[in-house]
């Protein structure tokens, strides 16, 4: 009879378990669509670079100087979306452990309430840098282009 109560109060644990780590598997959720948005705007900035060294230059960057700065840009703009993608991932990584550690918790039947703390936290800040990262190379992006309008001299 003892047995039979253990195992209910383990299957508990377990469904307590199951809950506590729901909120972690959303945020690894919202962290994918992140790394799903940082890997396009990697993707499109190596794009820019590739047709830039590879292809007809077109007319505003046939000054060597014009287009070493344009490909600076984009070089600084790929460190930043990169490093931002490494600390999205390392952030999920960080999740992943948590909600592993969770489980482990409720298996083993151990504390480790300090070091999910400790392990969320990690993940919550290496997610703050990357946003960080990511709205710096945004920023870089929007700056760096000029739209201009073209309007037509009046006739007399």
């Amino acid at each position: 009879m003892n047995h039979l109560t253990q195992a209910v109060l383990n299957i508990g644990d377990v469904s307590h378990a199951i809950q506590l780590a729901l909120a972690p598997v959303f945020l690894l959720t919202g962290i994918a669509g992140l790394l799903n948005v940082m890997a396009a705007r990697l993707s499109r900035i190596i794009d820019r670079g590739r047709k830039l060294t590879e292809q007809p230059l077109p007319p505003t960057l046939q000054d060597p100087q014009a287009l070493q700065a344009a490909l600076d840009l984009l070089e600084r703009r790929r460190h930043l979306a990169s490093v931002a993608i490494t600390a999205c991932t390392s952030s999920a990584l960080l999740v992943c452990t948590v909600v592993t550690g969770l489980f482990l918790e409720v298996l083993l039947q151990v504390e480790f309430r300090g070091v999910i703390g400790f392990l969320f936290m990690a993940a919550t800040l290496a997610l703050v840098v990357g946003l960080a990262y990511f709205l710096r190379e945004v920023h870089l992006a929007t700056t760096a282009i000029r739209i201009r309008l073209h309007v037509p001299p009046e006739s007399s």
